[in-house]
């Protein structure tokens, strides 16, 4: 078969070219990306950014969970960064990022603008992953900095909105060039070694695939976008591999390069019958970049997330971890510092060597009664070789939203979205931008 030409992919995509199990995906993630919105909502970047977008992006557009206005730049800011103030939505290991973020955040405003069918919304949601894969590792495959999601979210955007608004193919080549030379080119590790509100660029990235659209459609021209147009290598399997079936998806609201360690801890946890007050220390191998991830004694939620030790010392004490966790006074709690503190890290070759395709990590247990427990070699839960359930993700999703939205809204979402194929998006948003009292 031919390589398909990703622009004319782009355009020509239509529902009736998906298989159910992309469909299916494209919900789940959705799902999965709206609950993480709910849980980020109260975060203060949320508020700040929320604040920002009223202020400065002044328009006719509602603000998701939110209910004030906008415009459609200024709603896809405020969600993408309220998304990214929780580490907890879905991602790709070869990019080392997040797809849907950038993605949904720069879809719902356009969408709701134009009033588009559920079914072509579901649409676009595929478009934009399939695009966001390739471009992200087409851009670092050609470029040595390792560049925050919404880099390439920004093209990845594009690319869902060209289809869902069935722009021509100039505009469109216009717009995707003209998004990757102004998304936001920040570096990764600066955030992780200095964990901030910046994050993952992603509501930056968001915003600039609006702007990009919004320019490009009004007769603003861009420079080809290099890693769509001159990488074809790695979009020759465009249309027959389905990178939206290859995410992996978090059971926590942190880092992912710390989820495998956690998922060491958790099962010498068990397996031992253990209490924190056992441990005297913990032990990780793993690799360079969760290394890095070495806040110890995060002031902030932000800090909690772009940590290893923090979130390993929470999995000990308690045996797992929620938003809750990471967040207020739970960050003062003595247990999980005294863990935290003490947490050894150590860089291991052989981790290093399979990364970013997987997360090893290996932990190690120092008791208090003078045991040494090993654990195995651990890969972080629901990776995209072993995937959640759809029952396990509404439950993540059910978990995160009925406590904030109460369980008549939040159950009304799910169905909603399970219900697109058949309604409007308007039967979905409904419900989205209904204000939440924080």
């Amino acid at each position: 078969m031919a390589p398909i030409d990703p622009v004319d992919f782009a355009l020509g995509t239509k529902s009736g070219d998906l298989t159910r199990a992309v469909i299916d995906t494209a919900k789940l993630n959705f799902l999965d990306t709206l609950g993480i919105a709910v849980g980020g909502h109260a975060t203060p970047t949320s508020k700040l950014s929320r604040a920002l977008a009223i202020e400065e992006f002044g328009g006719d557009l509602p603000l998701l969970f939110d209910g004030r206005l906008a415009s459609a730049s200024g709603v896809a800011m405020a969600a993408g960064m309220m998304i990214d103030s929780l580490d907890g939505h879905d991602g790709f290991n070869p990019a080392k990022g997040h797809i849907g973020c950038p993605l949904i955040s720069a879809l719902l405003p356009v969408a709701h603008q134009e009033n588009v069918s559920g079914r072509d919304f579901l649409t676009a949601i595929v478009v934009g992953y399939e695009f966001g894969a390739r471009a992200s590792m087409a851009q670092h495959g050609t470029c040595p900095d390792y560049h925050t999601s919404g880099s390439w979210g920004a093209v990845a955007a594009v690319a869902g909105m060209a289809n869902l608004l069935q722009l021509d193919r100039e505009t469109t080549r216009h717009a995707l060039g003209i998004a990757e030379y102004h998304g936001p080119r920040s570096q990764m590790m600066r955030c992780i070694d200095y964990p901030t509100m910046v994050k993952d660029g992603s509501g930056w990235g968001a915003m600039c695939g609006v702007s990009a659209i919004k320019l490009a459609t009004k007769g603003f021209t861009g420079a080809p976008a290099l890693t769509v147009e001159q990488a074809l290598e790695y979009w020759a399997d465009l249309g027959q591999r389905w990178y939206i079936l290859e995410q992996y998806y978090k059971p926590y609201p942190v880092c992912r390069w710390a989820q495998a360690p956690m998922e060491g801890v958790l099962a010498l946890r068990k397996t031992h019958s253990l209490t924190s007050k056992d441990v005297a220390k913990i032990e990780v191998s793993t690799f360079h970049e969760a290394v890095r991830l070495a806040t110890r004694e995060p002031t902030s939620s932000d800090e909690a997330q772009y940590s290893t030790s923090f979130p390993c010392a929470i999995a000990m004490v308690k045996g797992g971890l929620t938003p809750a966790d990471i967040a207020g006074d739970a960050l003062e709690d003595p247990e999980t510092l005294r863990l935290s503190r003490s947490m050894v890290m150590t860089e291991d070759a052989k981790a290093n060597e399979v990364f970013p395709a997987t997360r090893l990590a290996k932990v190690t247990l120092y008791l208090r009664d003078g045991r040494e427990l090993e654990g195995d070699w651990m890969q972080p839960k629901w990776d995209a070789t072993n995937p959640p359930t759809a029952m396990e993700l509404k439950d993540k999703f059910a978990k995160l939203t009925m406590p904030v939205l109460g369980s008549e809204r939040a159950k009304a979402i799910e169905n909603a979205i399970d219900g697109l194929e058949t309604t409007p998006l308007s039967a979905l948003t409904e419900h989205l931008y209904q204000p939440i009292s924080d």
